[in-house]
């Protein structure tokens, strides 16, 4: 015969087991649905942290051209700042001076120091400045 209470024994084993397998389901199930949250929302952050960025940049690039815009600022000029600038470019005498509404040959003076630009022309150079590469390249081929 066999003894109840290891009957008894194995059937609360038994239940316990189908009812911990149970709690366990609900809790896989939640934290699935927790880590695809998660997964959403690192996604979200990335998108917003890269919109950051490209605000900033933006913001920063009309704050250059704001600055270099504006006629109070009394400005320097260095004649080997200037041809640092347009090497930098890659552009020639003619074409960076083409940029400023000048000849090639004034911007070849203004680089060896033997001539220097006037105020309207200096805010000219400071506005080149604050453009890049790219746009400069497209206001040339513009006119």
């Amino acid at each position: 015969m066999v003894n109840i209470a290891s009957v008894l024994k194995a059937e609360i084993a038994r239940v316990a087991r189908r009812e911990v397998r149970a709690e366990i389901e609900q809790l896989k199930k939640a934290s699935s649905s927790q880590r695809s949250a998660i997964a959403q929302l690192r996604r979200q952050i990335a998108a917003l942290e890269k919109a950051l960025k490209q605000a900033r940049r933006q913001s920063a690039s009309a704050t250059r051209t704001q600055v270099a815009s504006s006629e109070n600022t009394p400005r320097r000029f260095s004649a080997s700042r200037l041809a640092a600038h347009r090497a930098k470019l890659g552009l020639s005498a003619a074409a960076y001076g083409k940029l400023v509404g000048m000849s090639g040959a004034t911007v070849y003076l203004w680089e060896q120091g033997k001539s220097r630009p006037n105020a309207e022309q200096l805010q000219k150079i400071a506005a080149i400045r604050a453009l890049s590469r790219t746009a400069l390249l497209q206001q040339l081929s513009d006119g």
